[in-house]
């Protein structure tokens, strides 16, 4: 069989926030490609849809309940994940939160919540999966960040903080550990219709700003930013490294 350097068989990939939206649709795009798939999400949350659909493609798929801010849950995923599948090849860091608030209104409980879920619980997830990527002399981290790291958008500074932070976290990792065989990267998508965003989407004079600013004409759908996670876990993305993709429609070109 001819080698396919975007197929993902015979890897196991982690993905969190994968109850629902980005981490969903990236979960079953991963098993589409060939990953066996571990679903993550907050304890008490379902993650029996994305298992279903990823199942459906054939992948071996694993349940994990993870709160990000807790190290003790994140340890213990590790090593839940080292003994059922031996290995993990992908982590794709979504578990995130965006609660916009003028940069009058942040509390110092908002501005703590945002960095502590985007910023502190990305990191060291990933620092986590890193040992076992390290024995296996290769791993794919993947963060998602948001054209909101890249530029300004009105009423949410303490999102596009922890989304800029991110960029900058995923290049210094990236140089560090690209020695071991592991390439670390974010996605930065514009605006996507999920549970984050569907308040403000519904709001036509809001909805008709961000319109405005994507050269595409279009807001960005889940399966745009799961097929950019399959090219950044796959062989085919082996020389990128400690970059930003941006799934924009050109937003962030001008």
């Amino acid at each position: 069989m001819p080698h396919t350097p975007f197929r993902l068989d015979d890897r196991v990939a982690l993905v969190t926030g994968s109850a629902t939206g980005l981490g969903q649709a990236i979960a079953i795009g991963l098993a589409q490609a060939g990953a066996d798939v571990v679903v993550s999400d907050l304890p008490g949350q379902s993650t029996e849809e994305t298992a279903q659909a990823a199942a459906a493609h054939g992948a071996r798929v694993l349940h994990l309940d993870l709160d990000v801010r807790d190290q003790e849950q994140i340890a213990a995923a590790m090593e839940t994940v080292k003994a059922e599948f031996g290995r993990l090849d992908i982590l794709v860091n979504n578990a995130g939160i965006n609660r916009p608030t003028a940069g009058l209104d942040v509390t110092r409980d908002i501005w703590d919540d945002h960095f502590d879920v985007n910023v502190k619980g990305g990191f060291f997830v990933a620092q986590a999966a890193a040992p076992m990527m390290i024995q296996q002399g290769h791993g794919r981290i993947i963060f998602i960040s948001s054209q909101s790291g890249l530029i300004g958008i009105p009423g949410q500074p303490v999102y596009c903080a922890t989304k800029g932070a991110i960029i900058n976290l995923v290049r210094t990792l990236g140089v560090e550990w690209a020695r071991h065989g592991i390439t670390v990267n974010s996605i930065a998508p514009t605006f996507v219709e999920t549970n984050l965003t569907r308040t403000r989407l519904q709001q036509p004079e809001f909805l008709a700003f961000v319109l405005g600013k994507i050269p595409a004409g279009r807001l960005a759908l889940p399966e745009d930013v799961a097929a950019a996670a399959v090219y950044l876990a796959s062989d085919g993305a082996g020389m990128v490294n400690a970059t930003t993709l941006s799934v924009d429609g050109g937003w962030t070109a001008w």
